[in-house]
């Protein structure tokens, strides 16, 4: 089924939160939308679905953690997670896969953006969280994660956009990032690969991704 971003109608600061209904329904990302539980039971509802069966992280920066408390509370979801967190229940590594609805999808250790950052890739989808994303401020066709706050590293991340592409399957047709638009190739000009190259050839330049800050 297709992804639902959950988080769509925030009023304030937040990560894209998708759900996808299947097999294993499951919720990419939290958020910190109030009231995302609502959105997600209506979502689960209208999907035929029995419940939500897991939460995966892509990474535990505020943005993307914020609602994961009342997201367990109301569901009580199996959480994913990369890091240790006080309701982790699975720890995924790189190169485990995880059923995210109906598509097996691998994990890829990405870190630059945040240490414990992973992006999930499928045959159709790859949720790419924060390390590359389509639209955002600084570019309006394939940017990359913002690397200029402690702890975050431009040449983790450089490494980390290869490590994706080396491993994106060139059926994957949609991604679906941390922030800003969804882009489907179908809907555009460039494959999602080519995407994420202008990103890496961005990034490789190692120029401020925001010059005025």
């Amino acid at each position: 089924m297709e992804p639902i971003t959950v988080t769509a109608d925030a009023e304030e600061f937040t990560c894209n939160a998708y759900l996808v209904a299947g097999e294993a329904t499951t919720l990419v990302d939290a958020g910190t939308m109030p009231g995302v539980d609502d959105v997600i039971a209506d979502a689960v509802d209208d999907a035929g679905a029995e419940g939500l069966d897991h939460v995966v992280l892509t990474h535990q920066h505020h943005d993307h953690v914020g609602e994961l408390d009342a997201v367990v509370d109301r569901f009580d979801p199996k959480v994913l997670a990369y890091a240790d967190h006080p309701l982790r229940d699975v720890a995924i590594g790189d190169g485990d896969e995880v059923l995210v609805g109906d598509e097996p999808c691998e994990v890829v250790y990405t870190p630059g953006h945040a240490d414990d950052h992973v992006s999930l890739v499928g045959e159709e989808r790859l949720y790419s969280g924060d390390v590359v994303v389509y639209d955002d401020g600084a570019f309006s066709d394939g940017s990359f994660g913002r690397t200029d706050m402690a702890g975050q590293s431009r040449e983790r991340l450089i490494e980390s956009l290869r490590e994706i592409l080396s491993r994106l399957p060139d059926t994957v047709g949609g991604m679906f990032p941390g922030h800003g638009g969804v882009y489907r190739a179908a809907d555009g000009t460039d494959t999602v690969r080519e995407v994420i190259e202008r990103a890496t050839e961005r990034a490789e330049r190692r120029e401020p991704k925001y010059p005025d800050e």
